[in-house]
């Protein structure tokens, strides 16, 4: 199966490995400092509408598919599912300070949280991972103090701004500086598939300067809008202060690629959950395993 991708976006790679097929960002290899992934539907141990590679325990899915998903993810990155941490995800902007403390959560402990959807830490060997079926995931990469957020950016985090929110905790916790960070904008749904009402326009209408409008939407004949999550995002992190060479925009959509992702716009309810992987790397892992 190929992909069909968008011709504005950054070549993101597809990667496999012992039958799993993931994406990941150049921009975030090349550092050297992180592991991460994208899932796909390819590789895992889910059957039916959830085939095969479903992340969502709460979707109906075999809880045991579940949970061999996560550790075949695992294995493909070197990192340990037991220090995995999931995000519990309600479309805010809330986003938790994760630590060793929450090593496992969601997968092998449970979760003493809940409405969280972006996550940061700088603990080594800690995976966040969050969720996905359209909406943007964001990958931020603080390569001087060490440190790391990923969040769920749905539209209604876009328009209040998940990416800023995210820059600013890590701020406040780590001393990150937006001019240093390395920004992600991942595989979600593309403007030519995101068809939305006057409502959500007009809430996009009313955050963003006027002079970004045509970037970001356009009405069509029947009333409703095409809208650019994709730039909208761009234009977050941009006036959050992260360099614009810093920022990285998917070339995959969700939508238009139903056969390798879950698209919540394609399938409604009836699919799985595709997942956003982020770990620090740590160097005393393959110590502990050897």
């Amino acid at each position: 199966m190929d992909w069909m991708r968008k011709p504005s976006g950054e070549h993101l790679q597809s990667r496999e490995k012992n039958g799993v097929r993931y994406l990941t960002f150049p921009a975030l290899e090349r550092t050297g400092m992180v592991r991460h992934s994208f899932s796909t539907r390819v590789g895992g141990a889910s059957t039916g509408i959830f085939s095969t590679m479903n992340f969502g325990y709460t979707r109906g899915d075999d809880p045991a598919h579940v949970t061999e998903n996560y550790r075949r993810m695992a294995d493909i990155l070197g990192v340990e599912m037991e220090r995995m941490v999931l995000s519990w995800q309600t479309h805010t902007t809330n986003v938790r300070v994760v630590t060793e403390a929450d090593a496992g959560k969601g997968i092998v402990r449970e979760r003493d949280y809940r409405d969280v959807d972006g996550m940061i830490t700088d603990v080594p060997g800690i995976t966040l991972v969050t969720f996905y079926a359209d909406c943007v995931p964001l990958y931020l990469l603080d390569p001087v103090h060490r440190a790391i957020g990923l969040s769920h950016s749905g539209w209604r985090g876009t328009v209040n701004r998940m990416g800023q929110v995210t820059l600013a905790a890590m701020a406040r916790e780590y001393g990150t500086r937006p001019e240093d960070v390395i920004a992600c904008i991942g595989p979600s749904i593309c403007q030519d598939c995101f068809e939305v009402g006057e409502e959500v326009v007009a809430e996009f209408a009313a955050e963003f300067d006027a002079r970004c409008h045509a970037e970001l939407f356009y009405r069509k004949e029947n009333g409703k809008y095409q809208l650019d999550l994709w730039r909208a995002n761009q234009l977050v992190f941009l006036e959050a202060g992260v360099p614009e060479a810093q920022i990285h925009t998917t070339d995959i959509c969700t939508r238009c690629n139903p056969e390798l992702l879950f698209s919540h716009r394609k399938a409604g309810t009836e699919r799985g959950n595709l997942s956003a992987f982020l770990c620090l790397d740590d160097p005393e892992q393959e110590h502990r395993k050897a």
